[in-house]
């Protein structure tokens, strides 16, 4: 008998249909079974936020998360955001405000900070890094990464849904 789950899972528009072990995170799955490497796990405790992905529009840690409970919904990760050849607005506001160093944090910052845009107004820098509380970066100090976003916010760019 296989130990095995079928599960359907929708990631960046395109749906996936595959077998897995009941025990596999969804972070695992995303960067071993589909590829999508964007998606960093840094303390596998779900406390650092560098694994945030979007289930169902709203963040999530996906290493706390299993690739079952993922069956039937949408995730959108980092990758679905763009790429070098055409950066969305936030992507260029980050690099326009030199909001990354190392880059490590930089796909669950994008991750959280799209989900924030999508549903708040982040009408002060405290909105913004009050929503961005649950993700660390050892790098970069917040304040770049505030400024991005608020340009974000200044220039009412879309962030597509």
């Amino acid at each position: 008998m296989s130990n095995t789950r079928a599960i359907t899972v929708t990631v960046n528009g395109r749906v996936h249909q595959r077998s897995v072990e009941p025990r596999l995170l969804l972070h695992d799955f995303l960067r071993q079974d589909l590829g999508l490497t964007g998606t960093h796990a840094g303390c596998e405790h779900g406390v650092c936020g560098a694994c945030t992905i979007l289930l169902d529009g709203h963040s999530a840690r996906a290493c706390l998360t299993l690739a079952v409970q993922a069956d039937g919904t949408s995730v959108e990760t980092v990758e679905s955001l763009g790429g070098p050849e055409a950066l969305s607005p936030l992507q260029e506001a980050f690099r326009e405000f030199h909001a990354l160093q190392c880059g490590f944090c930089t796909p669950g910052m994008l991750m959280t900070c799209v989900d924030l845009l999508r549903k708040y107004p982040l009408a002060t820098d405290d909105e913004i890094r009050e929503g961005l509380s649950g993700n660390l970066c050892r790098c970069t100090g917040y304040q770049h990464i505030v400024e991005a976003v608020r340009a974000v916010v200044a220039r009412h760019e879309e962030i597509r849904r």
